[in-house]
């Protein structure tokens, strides 16, 4: 691969978002909607501000420990969880940029940035970069609208010196199918290929298989090294809704074959939402969600491999800051 120079300001918010090893161990907890629907899935209008903010805020006290960095979003946690004290100095901030969910059809997927909110004010509150999340489908019709988002944020990541990380999702053209295993596996690859070298950083990915369709796991690495050789940035591989058990043998296959890392979700913390008392409820962050991201943690820093494969920044005289 060839080594890319970033800025000084890019390189110095990789590091404070990656562990000692320069690899990424990220607990996602950017999670809205979907969130309020988990915690009172008959109801979820039930569930108040508050308490998404308590939540997250339990989340991030007992499980940021065993992570490199942490994703909150700017409505329910980014600066609550600092002014709580939920979230130490010692550990990295990703801040979600988009709107939850997305506009228009669903077979034509169109995202967009949360109103009111921006890299600049990001760069403001103290993040060390910032995470957007798009839908696309190499073949859909809104492809270019998105690609001028990415563009967008691309500039102002540069302008404001911010690490950018991009989260594509796929989705099928085909109302009321899902992707097949083999349309999966292409647009995972596809859309790494051409959204690699669009100005982000590096890339939040879903695993390109399906599988409950493809269980062995030497398809696994195989469709993890074509993804690999697709990416010019580092990409982390997300966790979606998959079990912890399974999400782990996924990473160990990832990293093996290229992967830089995690941003790990609901595999770590999901079954949090269902304890009714906060007693039960914090018991479980703080010892099982805590071991299983640690245990992603030592696993990513044994075995993928460092952003600094990909990148480097300067050198630097000692008149670098005149320029700057």
């Amino acid at each position: 691969m060839n080594m890319k120079t970033i800025s000084i300001g890019k390189y110095r918010g990789l590091a404070q978002v990656s562990t000692s090893k320069s690899t990424f161990s990220i607990l996602a907890l950017d999670h809205r909607n979907n969130l309020r629907q988990a915690l009172n899935p008959e109801n979820p209008a039930l569930v108040l501000d508050e308490n998404m903010v308590e939540f997250k805020s339990a989340v991030v006290r007992f499980v940021t420990q065993g992570a490199s960095s942490i994703i909150l979003d700017p409505e329910y946690s980014a600066a609550q969880c600092i002014t709580n004290g939920s979230l130490q100095g010692d550990r990295g901030l990703i801040c979600a940029v988009e709107a939850t969910g997305y506009t228009g059809d669903p077979n034509a997927r169109k995202s967009k940035i949360l109103p009111g909110w921006n890299i600049e004010k990001a760069k403001r509150m103290g993040s060390s970069a910032i995470k957007l999340l798009i839908y696309y489908n190499p073949k859909s019709g809104t492809c270019q609208e998105v690609e001028d988002l990415i563009a967008g944020v691309s500039e102002d990541c540069k302008k404001f010196d911010m690490a950018f990380f991009l989260e594509p999702l796929s989705y099928t053209l085909v109302k009321g199918e899902k992707l097949s295993p083999t349309e999966r596996r292409s647009i995972v690859i596809e859309t790494a290929e051409r959204l690699s070298g669009s100005g982000c950083d590096v890339l939040k990915v879903e695993f390109p298989l399906d599988i409950t369709a493809m269980p062995d796991e030497k398809q696994w690495a195989e469709a993890c090294r074509e993804l690999s050789q697709a990416s010019v940035v580092p990409w982390v591989l997300l966790s979606a809704s998959v079990d912890f058990e399974t999400y782990l043998r996924q990473v160990e296959v990832a990293c093996q074959s290229g992967c830089s890392g995690v941003a790990a979700g609901r595999a770590v913390w999901k079954e949090a939402v269902d304890s009714k008392k906060q007693e039960a409820r914090d018991q479980f962050l703080q010892t099982t969600a805590r071991n299983r991201m640690q245990q992603l943690t030592n696993l990513c820093d044994q075995k993928a491999m460092s952003w600094k494969e990909f990148y480097s920044a300067g050198p630097y005289n000692t008149t670098w800051y005149q320029d700057y």
